[in-house]
């Protein structure tokens, strides 16, 4: 989706965790290992973004990580939201900003199937061992979330 704002956009990343494996995919544009994710579009909450943004760029159905809150709120103009694992602010470009929401899922399965809107993109499974590996050069942040996710969701081997 183009920006809603030419200073500052609302972004999500989802971490997703499949066994004991985080996938993390190239980007296109920036040539860097990212998680999944992008814009939040105008009709939508961060919650559904995420999962709009697994199931279009890699074709994964999954199951966000964590606990709404109860409320007794009963308004049918009120709804909790599941909160993200972590909250960034980061800079794009000179006159730009995203602030992200990053919110880890587990998936029932490994296999990747990005809707054809997607442009090709090169994804991987990346173990913990992975993460440090120095071919991949990976952005501190995204190995701390990374290796945060796996921690919390990855099955022990």
């Amino acid at each position: 989706m183009p920006h809603i704002h030419e200073k500052i956009d609302f972004t999500v990343e989802t971490f997703i965790v499949y066994k004991d494996r985080v996938l993390l995919r190239l980007h296109d544009k920036y040539k860097i290992w990212l998680s999944v994710g992008g814009h939040i579009e105008l009709d939508e909450d961060p919650n559904q973004a995420a999962i709009r943004e697994v199931s279009e760029e890699v074709g994964l159905i999954v199951h966000l990580v964590g606990t709404v809150p109860l409320s007794e709120s009963t308004s049918e103009n009120f709804m909790e939201l599941l909160a993200p694992r972590f909250l960034n602010r980061h800079r794009i470009s000179p006159g730009h900003e995203h602030i992200t929401f990053i919110y880890f899922a587990k998936s029932d399965t490994d296999l990747i199937s990005p809707q054809e809107s997607e442009k090709n993109q090169e994804c991987y499974w990346f173990s913990y061992q992975d993460l440090d590996n120095p071919q991949y050069n990976l952005m501190p942040n995204i190995k701390f979330y990374a290796k945060t996710a796996l921690q919390e969701l990855g099955e022990k081997t």
